[in-house]
């Protein structure tokens, strides 16, 4: 559903544009709200509702007696907030994710199938860096035909 790698900066409200191409996509699916929360290697992740509501039943059903399943909800859904674009296509991220993801100006804006990823320049510059070369080998891993 989206593809593709877009940078772009933060105004000076703290509002990204979210690329025209997943707009696009999600007026086609008729969403108009999606979720934004704290994702992994330090980016931000961003949900349709319908694919938040998947992600919220998977970690709803872990069990709470379980004390990794308790932190891991507790960092996920306490980060999490609803977003709407305006009508020039941005969203405000807060700014307690702003520091999550130590986005100060520059982010670069990843489509990972059923997810956008937002990821600070830097950090995104850097993890692909230290990764790029891993593609093959873990295709080779993970890919069975």
């Amino acid at each position: 559903m989206f593809y593709g790698e877009y940078e772009h900066t933060l105004d000076n409200k703290g509002r990204v544009i979210i690329p025209a191409k997943f707009r696009e996509i999600l007026k086609e699916n008729y969403t108009e709200k999606f979720y934004i929360t704290r994702g992994l290697d330090q980016c931000l992740f961003v949900f349709t509702e319908e694919g938040w509501k998947s992600q919220e039943k998977k970690f709803r059903d872990m069990p709470f007696t379980k004390g990794e399943a308790r932190q891991f909800n507790r960092l996920y859904f306490s980060g999490a907030c609803d977003a709407v674009c305006d009508k020039q296509g941005r969203i405000l991220i807060p700014d307690y994710l702003k520091k999550y993801a130590c986005i100060d100006a520059d982010v670069v804006i990843i489509g990972v199938s059923d997810r956008i990823e937002i990821w600070s320049k830097d950090k995104w510059n850097q993890f692909y860096e230290n990764n790029h070369g891993n593609f093959e080998t873990l295709a080779e891993k993970l890919i069975t035909d």
